[in-house]
């Protein structure tokens, strides 16, 4: 007896943030409505889609990382924490490298472009940083983009307020204002960096994943359904709309076809485009103008920071104990922002390095929160064809078509790079000594924010895939989202604005299946 159902009113494909956000307005909006998500891998975390570093287990939590590995879980290329810093070709724990066409003679290539494959997606494994887009990276043609912004922070649980106590906060954000304040707007001054974390009923700070923009409403709703180790092999269509889904159980190998109103493919930047392709859905934009965000790091310790001094005290009724269980969030330091600006076309991330995804140095466990981590990602020019293309004739572990990327920095785009490295060491001395003699610069893939594969348009002139509702141009009723819906050049960390946008896809969705006829 197959485990699928044949008909449902959704089909979402993707299980990360942005398909769970489907899933949650949908169970708000429209309850009587069936939804059936579809995740090709397996369950890692509980609640289903919940951040692996929440798992207290180092041995529980490497599992979890380990099984979020697909098919690449044995491949040389999958390493620990750190990895990435060393230059070699390594992924992060509990993601993945395309194992070739990633690089091209005469091109720049993404060596470090990376997968996960779990219920959750890179939402079971990233920083939870959720900043808000400004000036250019903010979509003009969206008037309510805003609120939008507001639901997203909503579904993901965003806070400024989770490291209020730790010992250094204030003093690393007045250093770095005191340097980049100058002259900029009141929005796009230093503050404290927007997370997406949450304190448990035990008093432990964990990280949100895809478990919190569920929520309880849509674990509840019975008419949903979260089917992972599923891989939604094609779209169907009928008459050019959406049908239904087929999809293939990675347990048996068996074959189904799901029929739906309405398919949501929410998988990531570069296999949402996959699916597409594979379904005969093929729009001259699909795959073009990829972007990613250059990434630079470096490392300070804090000046005058003292075993019992006023810079080192730990907050009331906290002790070094308190700190962390391995791979859990400290509360020692806490994670602030320098906002991008035209001028200035770089977005900083300064936090204590176990929030880090790029261990810099070893903290002082005499001092602890002392060492801080600095990461600026820099916008880039976006360009026709720097893109994901896909093959007809071959395809991946999964039996997808195979995948290359092309990709290339322009002049611009390395004097950016230049200026930001520049930069992040006169951050690193305005907030302490710095640790490192030069800053790092990331291989290119490694922030992990493809964007712009998909990208939404304010008309279909041929320059994007999907509509403002993310309703696929040339697909009624198929609908995409993810980082590769957004269609500007960005350097903040994308997730919220990809949330926000697929509140409004969710939005449009319930708004037909109440009135069919609209």
């Amino acid at each position: 007896m197959t485990r699928y159902p044949d008909a449902v009113d959704v089909a979402i494909v993707g299980s990360g943030p942005t398909g769970a956000a489907y899933a949650r307005i949908l169970s708000e909006q429209a309850p009587q409505a069936t939804v059936a998500m579809f995740e090709v891998g397996p369950t890692v975390s509980d609640p289903p889609g919940a951040h692996v570093k929440n798992i207290e287990d180092a041995a529980a939590r490497a599992a979890a990382q380990h099984r979020s590995q697909g098919p690449g879980a044995e491949a040389a290329t999958v390493n620990g924490p750190g990895a990435v810093k060393s230059g070699d070709r390594m992924a992060r724990p509990g993601t993945y490298l395309l194992d070739e066409g990633f690089a091209f003679p005469g091109e720049d290539g993404l060596p470090v472009a990376a997968f996960s494959s779990n219920v959750g997606g890179m939402g079971a494994h990233w920083t939870a940083a959720c900043p808000r887009p400004g000036e250019s990276e903010r979509i003009a043609f969206l008037d309510d983009l805003d609120e939008l912004l507001d639901e997203g922070d909503r579904l993901l649980g965003v806070t400024t307020h989770a490291f209020d106590g730790a010992p250094f906060t204030e003093l690393v954000r007045d250093r770095l204002a005191a340097a980049v304040d100058a002259g900029r707007p009141a929005d796009r001054r230093v503050q404290r960096m927007p997370l997406a974390v949450h304190r448990r009923e035990d008093g432990r700070l964990v990280w949100s994943g895809s478990d919190v923009v569920f929520g309880d409403v849509t674990r509840r709703n019975p008419n949903f359904t979260l089917l992972d180790d599923s891989l939604v092999t094609r779209v169907l269509l009928e008459n050019g709309r959406a049908a239904g889904v087929e999809v293939r159980d990675q347990r048996t190998g068996e074959v189904h076809e799901v029929r739906a109103r309405f398919v949501v493919v929410a998988a990531d930047a570069l296999r949402t485009p996959q699916v597409l392709f594979a379904s005969g859905i093929r729009p001259r934009a699909l795959g073009r103008m990829l972007n990613d965000q250059s990434q630079v790091v470096f490392a300070s310790r804090i000046r005058d920071a003292a075993p019992g001094g006023s810079a080192a005290a730990a907050p009331a009724g906290q002790s070094d104990e308190h700190d962390i269980v391995a791979g859990a969030l400290s509360e020692q330091s806490g994670v602030s922002w320098v906002p991008f600006t035209d001028a200035e076309p770089w977005h900083g991330q300064i936090m204590q390095l176990d929030a880090s995804p790029v261990p810099l140095a070893e903290d002082d466990p005499a001092v602890p929160g002392s060492i801080v981590g600095l990461g600026l990602f820099t916008a880039k020019d976006l360009q026709w064809d720097d893109r994901v293309e896909f093959s007809d004739d071959e395809t991946d572990a999964y039996g997808m078509p195979s995948m290359s990327l092309h990709y290339r920095l322009t002049d611009r785009d390395r004097e950016v790079l230049d200026r930001a490295r520049a930069e992040i060491v006169r951050l690193g001395n305005a907030v302490g000594e710095p640790i490192d003699e030069r800053p790092f610069t990331m291989p290119l893939g490694a922030s992990l924010h493809y964007q712009g594969t998909v990208r939404m348009g304010a008309t279909d002139d041929g320059t994007s895939v999907c509509g403002p509702d993310s309703e696929v141009w040339s697909a009624p009723g198929v609908f995409v989202a993810g980082n590769g819906v957004i269609p500007t050049a960005t350097a903040c960390n994308p997730t919220l604005t990809s949330v926000a946008l697929a509140v409004r896809g969710a939005r449009r969705i319930a708004a037909e299946l109440a009135d069919p006829g609209r």
